[in-house]
């Protein structure tokens, strides 16, 4: 299946999921997160907002908070050309910014942390690590200027395949926590 179209299934699928599957699922996940030892070393979490169906990432957010860890989230610049993570320490904070995706409401300031822990938004994932995103790059070009952060992505049972074929500039995660849609 080529990109695009396991890109059109995926989105399928996650359309067809309640809110209280998606509420319970991402509970679940946000447990297994907290459980990792990446989370648990990590002194800060560069996070996102997630937008639509994506695994709800704000009470994941409002935890590392608590767990005394600094959190940065994305915002793009530049009319679409750069991301940059920028501290969050108000969650709510925050507006829809591009392609209606919530962000900070301050431009500023960049987080700069080259340890955080990074959560990697996407559409499908395989065991290796590999990613299909969102279609941006974004990610791919924040990890290749900032390499050496650990990553980490949460998904949906679903979005897990076999063998994702993806392009060399294609940055893959180093753990990928997936939990099979309850209810």
């Amino acid at each position: 299946m080529d990109k695009a179209a396991l890109r059109r299934a995926i989105r399928d699928q996650k359309r067809a999921m309640t809110q209280a599957q998606i509420e319970e699922t991402s509970f679940l996940l946000a447990q297994k997160l907290r459980a990792h030892p990446a989370y648990q070393q990590a002194k800060s979490l560069y996070g996102y907002l997630s937008y639509n169906q994506e695994v709800r990432t704000a009470p994941i957010l409002e935890a590392a908070h608590r767990d005394g860890k600094r959190v940065a989230v994305p915002k793009v610049f530049d009319g679409g050309k750069t991301m940059r993570f920028l501290w969050l320490d108000d969650l709510t904070a925050v507006a829809p910014g591009y392609c209606a995706i919530p962000e900070p409401i301050a431009d500023g300031p960049e987080a700069d942390d080259p340890t955080a822990l990074v959560l990697m938004p996407g559409l499908a994932f395989d065991k290796d690590g590999r990613r299909l995103g969102y279609g941006g790059g974004f990610y791919d070009a924040f990890l290749a200027a900032h390499p050496g952060h650990p990553t980490v992505a949460l998904c949906y049972g679903f979005q897990m395949v076999e063998g994702l074929e993806t392009d060399p500039h294609d940055m893959p995660v180093d753990d990928v926590l997936w939990q099979e849609v309850v209810g």
